[in-house]
This record gives structure tokens, sequence and C-alpha cells, in this order.
């Protein structure tokens, strides 16, 4: 993750640092000019991949007695990431992840209660200060009337499929208007809007409305990371049985058909460009400060040659003490 490359970075910055200065006969223009490079590296903001997570991955929900977990995770690999806090926004009040009855810990497990309607917003915080983006979760207690829009939590990859739906408290989904950050989508009332390749251009407020249930709350679809331009695909061979049926068939005289061709070969995996420039940032910081320190070491070592050729003692022989006498 770049996230953690640069956090590495940081560390060996600093412990050059410390040990550049307890030279105290450095050159203190080149260890002021290597403290310059280290003080801007530290204070740039990281590129953070870390975003709020929920099971179920949704963002609207009916009240009922079962909890949605909240969680931490990494874009890259989906795994929960350490020292990160899950808190949230409600009322002008903001709190941490076990503050609250309704918002608990359990296990290193955050909770939060459906048992009323409620509204709030939520992200991850880390113990230096850096924020996830917030999601606004919200908990309708409508009983016969009223809709949800499932739409998910975690944001959708470029290039991803995503499936909207709205659905009643008994989770039948009921045909209804799509509407992005105010204006009709899709053909019009419909079972459902599907998203088949996401695009930046679809990231926006949604929300359903019915002729019968109403609207539903308002939810921000968020569509970030890097673009997906090759789906990756794998071949799985056949059941033994149907390779044996086909070599029996292949083998009858009076079959003319050829040969079936080869699967194709899956596509070589895509590379992020952003993964390599996260590379490339954490790499050339260091050998910078590589060099910095090189020239100060070479610098060190020619000033102790001058001053040795200065200090060369005078001969005797070459003194001359004349006392002139006058008569």
């Amino acid at each position: 993750m770049c996230n953690r490359e640069v956090m590495k970075l940081k560390a060996s910055l600093l412990l050059r640092l410390q040990t550049l200065s307890r030279h105290s006969d450095m050159k203190t223009a080149s260890v002021c000019l290597l403290r310059g490079v280290c003080v801007l590296l530290l204070s740039a903001p990281t590129v953070s991949a870390v975003y709020l997570s929920a099971s179920p991955n949704f963002q609207q929900f009916f009240s009922g007695p079962t909890s949605v977990s909240l969680g931490c995770v990494d874009d890259d690999d989906g795994q929960e990431v350490d020292g990160w806090t899950v808190r949230r926004t409600r009322g002008g009040l903001t709190e941490d992840c076990g503050a609250a009855e309704d918002f608990v810990m359990i296990d290193s497990l955050c909770l939060l209660d459906r048992n009323s309607s409620y509204s709030g917003n939520f992200w991850c915080e880390s113990l230096s200060g850096e924020k996830s983006d917030e999601v606004t979760i919200s908990v309708s207690s409508t009983e016969k009337k009223g809709v949800i829009l499932e739409i998910p939590v975690l944001p959708v990859r470029p290039g991803t499929g995503v499936i909207l739906q709205c659905k009643k408290k008994n989770g039948d989904t009921v045909p209804s208007y799509f509407f992005m950050n105010g204006r009709l989508v899709g053909p019009g009332s419909t079972s459902e809007y599907n998203i088949r390749r996401a695009q930046y251009s679809d990231e926006g407020l949604y929300w359903c409305a019915t002729d019968t249930f109403g609207e539903s709350p308002q939810s921000f679809l968020r569509v970030r990371g890097s673009p997906i331009t090759s789906l990756k695909t794998s071949v799985s061979p056949p059941p033994v049985s149907e390779t044996n049926s086909s070599l029996s068939t292949l083998l009858l005289p009076n079959n003319s058909s050829s040969p079936p061709p080869p699967p194709p070969l899956p596509p070589p995996p895509f590379v992020s460009w952003i993964r390599v420039i996260c590379h490339l940032l954490a790499f050339c910081p260091y050998c910078i400060c590589t060099i910095l320190l090189l020239s100060i070491c070479c610098s060190r070592s020619s000033g102790n040659k001058q001053v040795v050729s200065m200090e060369t003692p005078l001969d005797v022989d070459e003194y001359d003490d004349t006392t002139e006498h006058y008569v």
C-alpha cells in the first residue's frame, strides 16, 4: 500500500537525520539542506487508501434487532487496518466507537444498533489525524410505507458494475424511479438501476421514488481508485467425463468436425499507474538523502586534508637570527 510505503520512508528519514545530528563537525549548510528535505517530505500529506466499511455493505437500513458492523479497511486488499478508529457526528456531537449505547465496541468490532430511526455521518480516523471519506448511514423506522435505496458504503472502482435497488421493509424490490443529483436516470419506473461500468461521472447523490411508498433517503455513491481497463478471466478445465467423450468423438471415422480451438490465454494483469507512482515517490527521496550523505562525507574528508597541509612546522635550519653591532 502506498500509505505504508510513505510511513516507512518517514521512519528512514528520521533515522538518517538523527545519525547526522550526532556529528557536530559536519558542514552546517549540508545538514540544513538535508533537514529541509526531510521537513518537506515529512510534512507532505500521505496518500489515504483507507475507507469505512459496513456489513451489510449498505448506507440505508430499516430498523430491526440486528446491528451493523463497521470497520476501517485497506483499499488494496480489503483487510482491516490497525491504528484507525471509527467515528461519527450526530447532532453536532462527535463520538468515537464505544462512547454511546447504540455505538458500541465489542472485541475490537464496532457495532451500530438499528433499534430506532437514525442518521449520522461516519468516517475512519488515524492517530495522526488522517481521515477517510465521510459516509452518511441512515436507519428508517417506517413500518407499512416507506422504501430505502440499497447503495454501497464502500466506493466503486471505475470499470466495475453496481446495481441500485429500491426495497420495502419486508425485502421486496419495488419498481421505482431513480434520481441522481436531482435528475431522472434510467428508462423510467424499473426494478433496478444498473451501472454496468462505473465512471467518475457516475459519482453523485442518488435516491429512488415510487408511486405508492414514497421516496427513499438520499445517499452519495463514490467512485474511487484507478480505472480497470482489462478484466481478468480464468479458464477452468472441463470435467474428465467431457474430456473422454470429446476424445471418443474425435476418434470416430464418420466425424468430419475439426477439434475445437484452444481457449484464449487470459490477458496480462493490469498494472496500476498509481502504484508505480507511489513506488517512485518512496524511492527517489531515499536516493536524494543518500547522495547528500555521501557529499557531506566527501567534503568532510577533503577539509581534514587541507588542515593537515596548513599546519606544517617551520624548519629550524631556515631560521636566521642575526645580531648587528655598531661601533
